[in-house]
C-alpha cells in the first residue's frame, strides 16, 4: 500500500516543526513554543522523515543532533520559511494587522514599574495581540526560549542581535538622611567625600569601584569602595539605602518618590554615574511580524517620556 504524501500546507507545517525542534533543542520545547503536545511534534518529525526518505535527527536519552541529511534539510527549510514569511508580509502590505502572541523579556524591577504603562497602551491599541511579559535580568536565548524581543538596560555586547536604543536611565548618588549627615551639607558636598561613607553595590553595574562625572565640567572621578552589602536587585539595594545601611548609585526613576518625601537625599547632585542605555533587542530576520514592529514603534515613542528617563544622547544602532 502506497503512503500518501502530505499536502503543500502540511509540508510547511512539518518543516516549521522541524526548524523549531532544531532551534529550541528538544521536542518538548518545540511543543511549548508551537502550542501543541510533544507526541504531536514527534509524529510530525516522523512524517517529515518518511516524506524525505531520510533520518534527520539522531536522538538518545540526553543528546539530539542533526544527521548530515538533517543539516541540509534544516538549511533549506529555514530559508524556505523565511521566504514564505517575507512573501506573506509583502502581499498583506497595509493589511498586516498586529496579532498573535508577543513574548517579551524585561528587567525585573523596570518591567514591574516603568514599563507597565506603555505595555497597557500597546494592548489597548492592538486588541488582537496578547503579550507574555517575562521578568528576569538574565539575557534570553531568543531562539531556544521563543522570545520575540527583550528590553535590556545596560550595554548590548552581543553583535549577533539587533539593538535599538530607546532611552537612557540617569543614575544618581543617594542615601538616607542619617547617613548623609556625615557630609555636613550633602547637597553642596564635594563628591570626593563620598568615598569615606559606607557603600552598597549593585551587581553587575558596579561592585568595587564607583565612577562619577561632573555634569557641567565633565570631570571624571573614580574611587574604590568596600561595600557593606552587594546585591543584584534594585529593590533590595533601595531597601538597604532606606534602612540607612549605606550610600548607593541608583537609577533616578526608582528613588523619585523617596527624594520627594525626604526618605532619601540626593548627594553631590552635580555628579552622576554614566547613564545606562535602554535598548529593545531582538534576533535578526528577513521579516518581522507586525506585532513586533508596532511594539518597537510604541516603545521608541514612549520610553524617553517615562519618569526618571531621558532621550538617548547617542545615535541608534542596528546590527
Amino acid at each position: 500500500m502506497k503512503t500518501s504524501l502530505p499536502s503543500g500546507a502540511d509540508r510547511l507545517d512539518l518543516l516549521q516543526t522541524f526548524v523549531r525542534i532544531v532551534e529550541s533543542g528538544s521536542l518538548s520545547a518545540a511543543a511549548v513554543q508551537l502550542g501543541t503536545t510533544q507526541p504531536t511534534v514527534s509524529r510530525r518529525l516522523q512524517t517529515l522523515e518518511r516524506t524525505m526518505g531520510a533520518r534527520l535527527l539522531q536522538r538518545s536519552t540526553h543528546v539530539m543532533k542533526l544527521t548530515p541529511d538533517g543539516e541540509r534539510c534544516f538549511a533549506h527549510a529555514s530559508a524556505l520559511l523565511e521566504d514564505w514569511q517575507a512573501m506573506e508580509a509583502d502581499l498583506r502590505g497595509a493589511r498586516d494587522v498586529p496579532r498573535g502572541t508577543l513574548r517579551v523579556v524585561a528587567p525585573h524591577a523596570f518591567g514591574q514599574e516603568q514599563l507597565v504603562a506603555p505595555l497597557a497602551d500597546y494592548l489597548r491599541r492592538y486588541p488582537e495581540v496578547s503579550v507574555q511579559w517575562l521578568l528576569h535580568d538574565r539575557r534570553p536565548d531568543f531562539i531556544a526560549e521563543g522570545i520575540d524581543c527583550a528590553i535590556q538596560v545596560g550595554e548590548v555586547d552581543d553583535p549577533s542581535v539587533v539593538a535599538i536604543l530607546l532611552a537612557e536611565v540617569p543614575r544618581i548618588v543617594v542615601a538616607a538622611p542619617g547617613v548623609a549627615e556625615a557630609l555636613g551639607d550633602p547637597v553642596q558636598s564635594d563628591a570626593r567625600g563620598l568615598q569615606a561613607l559606607p557603600w552598597l553595590a549593585l551587581n553587575p553595574y558596579y561592585q568595587r569601584e564607583v565612577a562619577l562625572h561632573h555634569q557641567s565640567t565633565g570631570e571624571a572621578l573614580r574611587f574604590a569602595i568596600a561595600p557593606r552589602l552587594a546585591t543584584d536587585s534594585l529593590y533590595a539595594m533601595r531597601s538597604a539605602a532606606l534602612a540607612g545601611l549605606g550610600v548607593c548609585v541608583s537609577s533616578a526613576w526608582l528613588v523619585q518618590d523617596d527624594l520627594r518625601q525626604g526618605r532619601l537625599v540626593h548627594l553631590a547632585p552635580d555628579w552622576q554615574a554614566v547613564p545606562l542605555p535602554v535598548s529593545l533587542v531582538y534576533p535578526p530576520a528577513r521579516h518581522y511580524p507586525a506585532r513586533l514592529r508596532s511594539f518597537l514603534e510604541l516603545m521608541r515613542a514612549a520610553m524617553p517620556g517615562l519618569i526618571g528617563l531621558r532621550a538617548p544622547g547617542l545615535p541608534q544602532r542596528s546590527g
